[in-house]
């Protein structure tokens, strides 16, 4: 009989940390899995943007310096979300991939007012795809960002949670960190009209 409270207990002392690891190990590789969705839109605007700018370039030979802006700030966003798709959740490569994302939409967003000033530009049936599938782009990339931003709270919130809070203390679950766009103005995706 004794033996058997013994394994009782045991097993009651062994398990429920087994459990909350395993929840944990979820909740991480949930938020993972959602920035590496943000990884694919983000993959797919960037590869969007050199199209954008070679249909550009014919038009607006005298705006060279905006296309060149655009060309640098993706050539930079694309390298930070190379990073920060290393290690999703590192506040560092979480700032950088906002930061450049940040002047990334800054740069299309002068792109798009100065295709504006180009009628034939804007009736160009390649420009009209190409801003079309931005936008589509633009918008998967929020939704994306918003799903990964749940998931981080979630597994945020696991590991600060009692008694979770001891064995994500215990196994170093670090704290993750979200997808955020600190300035105001570029949180808004580019506004493309025709």
């Amino acid at each position: 009989m004794t033996a058997a409270i013994l394994i009782v207990v045991v097993l009651l002392i062994v398990i429920p940390p087994i459990v909350i690891y395993n929840n944990l190990v979820t909740l991480r590789n949930r938020y993972k899995n959602g920035y590496s969705q943000i990884d694919v839109q983000l993959q797919r605007r960037h590869d969007l943007i050199p199209n954008l700018v070679e249909t550009a370039k014919g038009y607006m030979a005298h705006e060279r310096g905006t296309l060149e802006e655009v060309t640098h700030a993706r050539n930079i966003a694309a390298a930070a979300n190379q990073a920060a798709a290393a290690s999703p959740g590192d506040p560092a490569a979480m700032h950088n991939i906002s930061s450049a994302e940040g002047a990334l939409g800054g740069a299309l967003s002068r792109l798009l007012a100065v295709v504006e000033s180009y009628p034939d530009l804007k009736a160009n049936q390649n420009m009209m795809v190409l801003m079309e599938e931005l936008t589509s782009t633009e918008n998967k990339v929020a939704f994306a960002r918003q799903e990964y931003n749940d998931s981080v709270m979630a597994y945020n919130t696991g590991c600060e949670t009692f008694p979770n809070n001891v064995v994500a203390g215990a196994f170093n679950f670090a704290p993750a960190a979200p997808f955020q766009v600190d300035d105001a103005g570029v949180r808004a995706a580019p506004k493309v009209a025709f």
